[in-house]
């Protein structure tokens, strides 16, 4: 079975006119450095998972701005687009401007939605709550999802929601949380989802729900200090993705940062591998 390469893109709040954010982020130019390491990265990659937050503050043209940047990239790279809405994004916009819907079409309701990669469902789950930054699932989005998952995918399932599912020590996470993880590891218990991915909180961490492996990833805007001093919050200026193979019957996530400096070395792969198997000798 052919091996899977997937990658999280999360919270890149992006600004219609290109102004910056947090006292000097370029979330724009953040967004368009990884999608450049991408291309080079030359392998295959099968989709783009984006877990929300794409806009700052909801502007349509603000998404207009990330599909360009996006989806030639997409298409180069012959990768599937998949958009998950967040607490700063707007359903209308984002229901039109991403998801091709109609104007006159798109209602107030959650965005839920299916991509099928390759054998292997992924389905974005809406968490977000209008006017709000904390997340919740709505009784009739449960029913959806159970009955998506009452049929087994060829290659089971991925769930990409914004807010992680998950208990957190930091307070402003606590505040900012997901209200009914509970119900949603009832509805995911026993099912063929075998990996949760989220964002929303800036850093990179690692659980389980109801079993199943769950992860938060890096932010592509900035970063939320995960040990701050006593009695502060911080952030930092930095961007983040995160690699997701499918090998065979296991899931190898990877947290990328996006280094702002020149690389400590940058050698020739086959070259450093003779290198490396010279110091290994075979054992026996």
């Amino acid at each position: 079975m052919n091996a899977l390469t997937l990658i999280q893109l999360s919270d890149t709040h992006i600004r219609a006119d290109g102004a910056q954010v947090q006292h000097g982020v370029d979330t724009y130019a953040n967004l368009t450095r990884v999608l450049d390491r991408l291309r080079a990265f030359g392998g295959p990659i099968d989709a783009l998972l984006l877990t929300g937050d794409l806009a700052d503050a909801g502007d349509p043209a603000a998404y207009r701005r990330l599909r360009s940047a996006i989806e030639p990239v997409a298409a180069e790279l012959g990768a599937q687009v998949l958009y998950v809405m967040g607490n700063h994004d707007e359903r209308r916009a984002f229901g039109y401007e991403l998801l091709g819907r109609a104007p006159g079409s798109v209602p107030a309701r959650p965005h839920d939605h299916v991509l099928e990669v390759n054998g292997l469902r992924v389905i974005a789950l809406d968490s977000t709550i209008p006017g709000r930054h904390d997340g919740d699932l709505e009784p009739g989005q449960l029913d959806w999802l159970a009955d998506q998952l009452r049929t087994p995918a060829a290659r089971g399932t991925l769930l990409a929601i914004h807010h992680p599912p998950l208990p957190s020590s930091l307070a402003a996470a606590k505040v900012l949380g997901l209200r009914n993880t509970a119900e949603l590891a009832a509805v995911l218990a026993g099912t063929d989802v075998r990996q949760i991915i989220s964002g929303h909180h800036h850093l990179t961490a690692a659980s389980t729900l109801a079993g199943i492996p769950a992860w938060i990833g890096p932010a592509v805007a900035y970063r939320i200090e995960g040990m701050a001093p006593v009695g502060r919050q911080q952030a930092a200026a930095g961007a983040g993705y995160t690699r997701i193979d499918l090998i065979e019957d296991t899931f190898v996530l990877t947290a990328i940062e996006v280094p702002t400096a020149a690389p400590l070395y940058d050698r020739d792969e086959a070259a450093e591998l003779r290198r490396l198997a010279a110091l290994t000798p075979e054992h026996g």
